[in-house]
């Protein structure tokens, strides 16, 4: 099936848009948590540390989030833990605005980073679910690709918003994803094969279990590794991209302005992926775009001009981001029904560990006066780890029909 006659087909692009304008609102407030650190450094004379911090508190709340919603998901359904999730981090972002001081807004982030955290692998699981075999690594992709407009949505605001109106007006804006609840309430419904498991449904021990089981342990070892270098290597480039520009001699507003053109190369690394996925494979398209977000990480942290940073963060973004559409799409299609949320789920809380390190990680080393190239090449080894992980541990999953119980290939 191509992708416009899956966007023809009215209930899976109902529930694409639906999913996808939640990860839209998702990303919005992520982007724009990366410009409001910018500015918070200046504004309260925060140390590297401190917005290291900042940064990663907002990750450790993904980490309890992701584990959490992925075990709720397999129990309750996934529609009910991807509206609460929503709410969750739209009224802590909402709350965020009014936080006097950093200690609050950390625990208010921590909030939202829950929310956040738990979202995002459910809404995949749901998609991936939902979606005939031909179309379904296409169409979580295209999902994925939600994140790159919300990212470009948070650099416009923080663009145009921020210099003029101040930090509390972005965060404010982030609480109104809360009222698209009440649209996703009837929007939205379990897929058939999640109710088909009603009645044989597994307690989470046993889905703690069935994850690490024999039949499963090489793929568990390979996605928590994979997750772990994406998300430890794009928090800690991204969440920094505006601190960094800054750092290298650039205004803030000019570095709000390149990173806005940087991260408008998303789009197209997410359509790109979107198309090969279903052609050469999951596997060669992980590899490939982490192998070239690599490539390009080494390029931007050695970059001096500002036409070679700009065109370097672009590749960045278009291999990154392409990358990240793979890992959605590849991830729920390795595990079985009974398991699949709580498998989808785990990996990704422990990538969120990688996301907490990563941004922390970086401004402890800017603080420790550790030159932009060398922070840049250690993000070069971590992915490459990631490609090495999905080349040796990985199987491809190209055209295989979802397997609904524990044990089944």
């Amino acid at each position: 099936m191509s992708t416009i006659s899956l966007m023809r087909e009215p209930k899976q692009r109902k529930l694409l848009f639906s999913a996808g304008l939640s990860w839209l609102f998702d990303a919005m407030d992520v982007g724009m948590l990366s410009f409001i650190v910018a500015k918070l450094a200046h504004d309260w004379s925060l140390n590297p540390q401190q917005v290291g911090l900042l940064t990663a508190i907002n990750s450790i709340g993904m980490v309890f989030g992701a584990f959490f919603a992925g075990a709720f998901a397999d129990r309750f359904g996934r529609r009910l833990v991807l509206l609460w999730t929503l709410i969750i981090f739209s009224v802590a972002t909402g709350l965020s605005a009014l936080a006097a001081g950093y200690t609050v807004l950390c625990i208010l982030r921590f909030i939202a980073g829950f929310g956040l955290g738990g979202e995002l692998p459910v809404a995949s699981t749901l998609v991936s679910e939902s979606v005939p075999a031909a179309s379904r690594g296409r169409a979580v992709v295209l999902l994925e690709s939600f994140w790159a407009g919300g990212w470009i949505l948070s650099a416009l605001i923080s663009f145009f918003v921020i210099p003029r109106y101040g930090w509390q007006i972005a965060f404010a804006i982030g609480a109104l994803p809360a009222l698209y609840a009440i649209y996703l309430r009837r929007a939205i419904q379990d897929p058939p094969r999640f109710e088909r498991q009603k009645v044989k449904r597994l307690s989470f021990s046993e889905r703690l279990a069935g994850v690490w089981s024999k039949p499963h342990r090489r793929t568990t070892v390979m996605l928590w590794i994979l997750w772990f270098t994406v998300v430890f290597s794009y928090y800690g480039m991204f969440l920094w991209l505006p601190s960094v520009m800054n750092h290298k001699g650039f205004s803030l507003v000019k570095s709000f302005e390149y990173v806005l053109i940087m991260t408008i190369a998303q789009l197209p690394g997410y359509f790109t992926a979107a198309y090969l996925i279903e052609r050469v494979g999951r596997k060669f398209v992980l590899i490939t775009y982490l192998v070239l977000t690599a490539v390009s990480a080494i390029w931007f942290g050695n970059a001096e001009s500002a036409g070679s940073l700009i065109a370097a963060g672009i590749c960045l973004s278009f291999f990154n981001l392409g990358a990240w559409g793979g890992m959605y799409a590849y991830t729920p299609e390795l595990y079985p029904t009974s398991v699949r949320s709580t498998g989808v789920g785990m990996a990704a809380s422990f990538g969120r560990v990688g996301g907490v390190i990563g941004p922390y990680l970086v401004g402890w080393m800017i603080g420790g006066s550790i030159g932009i190239n060398h922070i840049f090449l250690m993000f070069f080894v971590t992915i490459l780890i990631g490609a090495a992980a999905v080349l040796f541990l990985g199987k491809e999953t190209k055209g295989l029909e979802l397997t609904e119980e524990l044990g089944t290939e």
